[in-house]
């Protein structure tokens, strides 16, 4: 496999906490699909593990080299959970389209988060037979 992109993020879980407090529903709505509302909300530290999907959805951006550009939606970015905890990212809309134009067939993900800091690291990854064309 060929690395296509690498990103990451950092995120103060207060300022997440705030988001959710300030625009509640129209903001989890907005950012998060409903299995990651289901999953954070189930959480003891809710907001520590909504922080750290924010910055999954910043890092994957960033290993897909586009930003927020060209039609990409929060909503398009879905992270998950194994039964053993294992995050993963499933694309869907136009941030699966571009990954597939471009050849990326993983994006790998690592998540951590603390009381105040949630951060994340994507790699974006492709087969060896493709170029890459960045």
């Amino acid at each position: 496999m060929n690395i296509a992109g690498i990103g990451t993020d950092i995120v103060e879980c207060l300022r997440i906490a705030q988001m959710i407090e300030r625009h509640g529903e129209l903001f989890l709505t907005r950012v998060y699909t409903q299995r990651e509302i289901q999953y954070c909300s189930s959480r003891k530290a809710a907001t520590q593990h909504y922080a750290g999907r924010w910055a999954a959805k910043e890092a994957v951006l960033k290993a897909m080299g586009t930003g927020w550009a060209k039609g990409i939606s929060w909503r398009d970015i879905e992270v998950r959970n194994d039964e053993g905890g294992r995050p993963s990212i499933v694309l869907g809309g136009t941030a699966r389209e571009l990954c597939e134009r471009r050849g990326v067939c993983d994006m790998m993900i690592s998540i951590s988060h603390c009381r105040s800091h949630a951060t994340a690291y994507a790699l974006a990854v492709c087969r060896d037979d493709e170029d890459i064309p960045f």
